[in-house]
């Protein structure tokens, strides 16, 4: 029986205590590996009470730790402390994101400049950050999105910086092939984590209308993707970027 072993690798998951990150985090712990993730420790507490939350049910086998993907010291200390525990990193999953919906007219520099700075330039320098701790022949998963080719109403900075990571990861595939790392991204469409919730109702039937396969994705149709693109069954897959969207198209 085919299956995907990841006993003794190191993953990192950026923003994995909810949503897409955090069911990619379970699979890769359900696949074996061991697992570390970072959030945002937000002033209200939410995010810390959910790291403590994910902490408690993964055990030994993860690592919970605040560190803002947009900081490269406090990547620098993650990545340190991932090392201390872990060992070396096999696979690191770009995931943390934002939105700030805004129609270009009322988009202020702001909402862009937070979009563009978590969703893009976090990646580039989470990543460059990482490349030390990366062992040679591992992989680099980025989270890009069906909006970064749809161009949707009102995400002119999201659809941007999404856009901006699907060639990032193009010219990343090249530049780390000697070291037999594995580039690649994955685009998902529309997705029932607390970020496609909030897309306003009358905007979700209207995509629903557009899905072949007539409903919204799981994450955890999405975190197999990404486990698939970490294991071994993809060795001969880089600089791609995987539509997982239901068969949705302009």
């Amino acid at each position: 029986m085919l299956s995907i072993d990841l006993s003794g690798r190191v993953a990192i998951v950026t923003g994995g205590i909810q949503g897409l990150g955090r069911a990619t985090a379970e699979m890769l712990l359900e696949a074996g590996a061991r697992v570390a993730v970072n959030y945002f420790d937000d002033a209200e507490g939410i995010s810390r009470g959910r790291a403590e939350e994910v902490a408690r049910q993964w055990g030994e086998a993860a690592l919970v730790l605040p560190a803002d993907v947009c900081q490269r010291p406090a990547m620098e200390q993650f990545l340190a402390a991932v090392e201390e525990r872990f060992g070396p990193v096999d696979f690191l999953v770009n995931n943390a994101a934002i939105l700030r919906d805004r129609t270009l007219k009322k988009l202020v520099d702001e909402e862009w400049d937070a979009v563009v700075e978590t969703n893009l330039s976090a990646v580039f320098r989470v990543t460059q950050t990482a490349l030390p701790y990366l062992r040679d022949g591992g992989r680099i998963v980025n989270m890009a999105s069906i909006s970064a080719v749809m161009g949707f109403y009102g995400q002119a900075n999201y659809a941007s910086a999404k856009a901006g990571v699907i060639a990032l990861t193009k010219v990343l595939s090249r530049e780390l092939a000697s070291r037999r790392i594995n580039v690649n991204a994955v685009a998902p469409g529309v997705v029932l984590t607390e970020m496609g919730a909030s897309i306003p109702e009358a905007a979700r039937e209207q995509m629903l209308a557009q899905i072949p396969l007539g409903r919204f994705g799981e994450p955890e149709e999405i975190a197999s993707v990404i486990v698939y693109l970490c294991s071994d069954l993809s060795s001969y897959v880089t600089g791609q970027t995987l539509h997982v969207n239901g068969g949705w198209w302009a």
